[in-house]
């Protein structure tokens, strides 16, 4: 979670949730600075799990605490999901939906006339992104950059498409423009980031496949330093973009949307690649950038899980040697497939996940040990702490004062259970 306020506004941006909320939060304060709304308090939200949400309406409750007197509006995922619950909070002025979010014209003090407390309309009936140009990331020290959002798939566990709508693509052209205006503001490192990443481009003139972009953005921006590829769905990698990954400048990171090791458990999770694809995949990518790391989503104690299935998904991390897990307990998310089918034990889906997270501890270490003694670059984001281009986290062995988004090189002396030791050279 960040809470920033808006530079030129006194209303506080709280943000919740994933790297494209974040972009959009972006987005939201420049509305908000060019406008005549101040003085109050914007919740972007989450609604991946059941726990986001639950954060959410904590996090509205603790603003109205902080400052009983000041507006909220509730925005985000969990507020176009359910509407009517957030607009039941006593603490909600306002919800607004994940489109109107993004419009100039929400970005007023008529917002807060009238009674009305919804402006929550159909996000199926979106049917374009509009690009955003935006000059960089208040205090970040890389940049994000949507090129898609939404997503046309039915993954039996997800909620989100009923947040984000159907998939749709930023022209090539308007995201061009938009890495080239933050490399001219001075941005190192910029991420491509969207619902489902490797739909970009199906909804365009020819469908262009996103390695064509990649390679598009290369080319034209030639004085890009680094450019990073967010959480992609391990089934749509096309060949461009493997090409692509032998660039240089093409961050050597990818995180993979695996979810399960297990082929039966990732048919009922309606996913459209098995254990072996992703087994092949992480082999090719490897062949393609041997300095590559791998990080990876999967989600413990799905519906139907046998202990054998489970095994299956511990076995996945070394064999595909993800560095980097995120491991999800499921939850069963209101309207989904998966929350109709037989549940797990709520206690053995948590021993489940730890004993996950434990096998992806230990795969960390081994991915730490690698770059013990070795000379190389990392980005300071902030407060002594930086990340490798194969966003391995640094801490910076200095008292030195480094800017975010400055590169500097270093000497990987040690590690601890979270984090590189770099000495700055």
């Amino acid at each position: 979670m960040s809470s920033r306020f808006s530079s030129r506004s006194d209303t506080q941006l709280i943000t919740l949730g994933c790297r494209l909320n974040t972009y959009e939060s972006e987005v939201i304060r420049d509305h908000i600075n060019a406008s005549d709304l101040s003085d109050a308090v914007v919740v972007n939200t989450c609604a991946v799990t059941n726990e986001a949400v639950r954060q959410a309406r904590q996090t509205i409750r603790k603003a109205h605490r902080d400052s009983p007197d000041r507006p909220i509006i509730v925005t985000g995922c969990a507020a176009q999901i359910d509407p009517d619950m957030f607009a039941n909070m006593p603490e909600v002025t306002r919800v607004v939906g994940n489109h109107e979010k993004l419009q100039a014209s929400t970005w007023s003090k008529t917002l807060l006339d009238g009674d009305e407390k919804i402006k929550v309309n159909d996000i199926m009936s979106v049917t374009e992104t509009a690009s955003h140009l935006i000059d960089g990331m208040e205090g970040r020290a890389r940049a994000y950059i949507q090129i898609q959002n939404g997503c046309d798939h039915r993954c039996t566990f997800c909620i989100i498409p009923y947040g984000r709508g159907n998939a749709r693509s930023v022209p090539a052209g308007e995201v061009v423009a938009m890495v080239q205006r933050l490399v001219d503001t001075g941005h190192y490192e910029i991420v491509l980031t969207g619902v489902d990443l490797t739909s970009w481009g199906q909804d365009l003139p020819g469908q262009p496949p996103l390695g064509n972009l990649v390679q598009r953005i290369l080319k034209l921006v030639p004085d890009l330093p680094q450019l990073r590829i967010s959480s992609i769905d391990a089934i749509e990698i096309d060949d461009a973009l493997f090409d692509a990954m032998a660039d240089a400048r093409v961050a050597p990171f990818m995180h993979l949307s695996l979810q399960h090791g297990d082929n039966l458990i990732l048919k009922r999770m309606k996913r459209r690649h098995s254990r072996e694809d992703a087994i092949n995949l992480a082999s090719r990518l490897r062949k393609q950038r041997p300095d590559i790391a791998l990080g990876a989503d999967l989600i413990a104690g799905f519906p139907t899980e046998t202990e054998a299935a489970f095994e299956q998904s511990l076995d996945l991390v070394d064999a595909c040697d993800i560095a980097f897990l995120h491991v999800f307990p499921f939850s069963a998310r209101p309207g989904t497939p998966a929350a109709r089918m037989p549940q797990l034990d709520r206690n053995m889906i948590k021993e489940r996940a730890a004993r996950l997270r434990n096998v992806g501890a230990t795969a960390l270490k081994r991915h730490f040990k690698q770059h013990l003694g070795r000379q190389t670059r990392a980005l300071v984001e902030r407060d002594q702490r930086a990340r490798l281009a194969d966003f391995t986290p640094v801490m910076l062995e200095s008292g030195q004062a480094f800017a975010s988004g400055e590169p500097i090189d270093i000497h990987v002396a040690s590690h601890t259970d979270q984090a590189l030791i770099g000495a700055p050279l």
